[in-house]
């Protein structure tokens, strides 16, 4: 494209300075001008398509590599969730046996407090009729003795 600067400055020059210059000869040279031009111009978007297609490429790899990412990391976010949810399932099963074993135990002590609770009133109740015969026994053993009054 230099070259052809050069050439048309040299046929400028030569037309300004030749009185028999022919104009053809720039028409001429215009035509290659404008071929030289396209080409370039045709070069260009030839680059550019190639650089669109290589940013493309780049852009598939680059969502491929995120869409890999990605998959490893749910594939990790599912593994922790399952050994989170083994481990939480563990923890209740064994509250659970926990609550029970209070549970069992509570019955226990409530049975061996009712079975007390009895035997102290059953007690209680022996010992009232023991006191009151004991009463009875000493009433009936001072109503054969009369008071001298």
């Amino acid at each position: 494209m230099e070259d052809l600067f050069s050439q048309f400055i040299l046929l400028s020059d030569q037309s300004l300075q030749d009185k028999f210059f022919n104009p053809s000869s720039i028409e001429d040279f215009m035509k290659l001008f404008e071929l030289e031009s396209y080409k370039a111009w045709a070069a260009a978007e030839l680059d550019n398509e190639k650089e669109v297609q290589e940013a493309e490429e780049s852009m598939k790899a680059a969502e491929d590599y995120l869409d890999s990412v990605m998959e490893s990391a749910m594939g990790e976010f599912r593994c922790f969730e399952e050994e989170i949810e083994r481990k939480s399932k563990g923890e209740m099963k064994s509250l659970v046996q926990d609550g029970e074993s209070a549970r069992k135990a509570g019955k226990s002590m409530e049975k061996a407090a009712t079975i007390a609770s009895k035997k102290y009133v059953e007690a209680a109740l022996n010992s009232a009729g023991a006191s009151m015969k004991s009463a009875w026994k000493g009433l009936s053993a001072n109503a054969n003795k009369v008071h001298p009054s």
